[in-house]
């Protein structure tokens, strides 16, 4: 099953500082169809302004994986961790039995990210934080993982759930596969687009739900810049 799931149709939230679409279910924003999609809880996708930021506030028990598009966010947590994360990198948060953090966009432009919230398999564990620098030409034409809860995914930001974040950056007319696992959840979105998932079309910025399949053969139509969450 691949389900497209269009960006006009996710729930839409304008705080002036703040421009945050949600793919599934999130504060304000409730739609009993679009709870998450297997262990993925949230996948937002925030445009903050110069200068501004979310304040400190609290989680705890979640896997929480922030994917910079472009601009720069600058964490800093009750841990005492500080780092800025730019464009194409990557950073984690596993709250477990609770942290504390603020994220503050402290460039002179607007900051664009997409912010993942994947369910722990391990609630009550030491939280932590890691941030990891994943340079495009890296993935051209590739899946690369870049955070997972899998021992064998080296050089991948840890997390504390089976889950895998990967990216890949295509040329136009490139393709890329993954074998799945065809009971898990698969979830991608496009930065840039339109791309074709098993043959099925979604535009830039569009959610592609995927479950059933075996194989996920992605192509670009454009050039291409591709987020993707395989969980449980």
């Amino acid at each position: 099953m691949i389900d497209v799931r269009k960006f006009g149709s996710l729930g839409h939230a304008d705080h002036g500082w703040l421009d945050a679409r949600h793919h599934f279910s999130f504060a304000d924003y409730h739609d009993p169809g679009r709870m998450g999609w297997g262990a993925i809880r949230v996948w937002n996708d925030d445009r903050i302004a110069a200068k501004t930021g979310f304040p400190p506030h609290p989680h705890r028990d979640m896997e929480i994986i922030t994917y910079v598009r472009s601009g720069a966010i600058t964490h800093q947590d009750s841990m005492g961790n500080k780092g800025r994360t730019g464009a194409g990198d990557v950073q984690v948060i596993s709250a477990g039995t609770g942290v504390r953090h603020a994220e503050h966009n402290q460039e002179d432009e607007a900051t664009t990210l997409f912010q993942i919230w994947v369910t722990t398999d391990k609630p009550g564990a030491e939280p932590g934080w890691g941030a990891a620098k994943f340079p495009k030409a890296d993935r051209s034409g590739r899946f690369v993982t870049l955070a997972s809860g899998f021992d064998e995914d080296e050089g991948a930001l840890r997390i504390n759930a089976a889950a895998r974040v990967m990216g890949a950056t295509l040329a136009a007319g490139e393709t890329a596969e993954l074998r799945v696992d065809p009971t898990r959840h698969v979830y991608l979105v496009a930065t840039l687009g339109p791309i074709e998932v098993n043959g099925v079309r979604a535009e830039a910025r569009d959610g592609v739900a995927i479950t059933g399949e075996a194989k996920v053969a992605i192509k670009a139509i454009d050039g291409a810049e591709i987020v993707l969450v395989d969980a449980r």
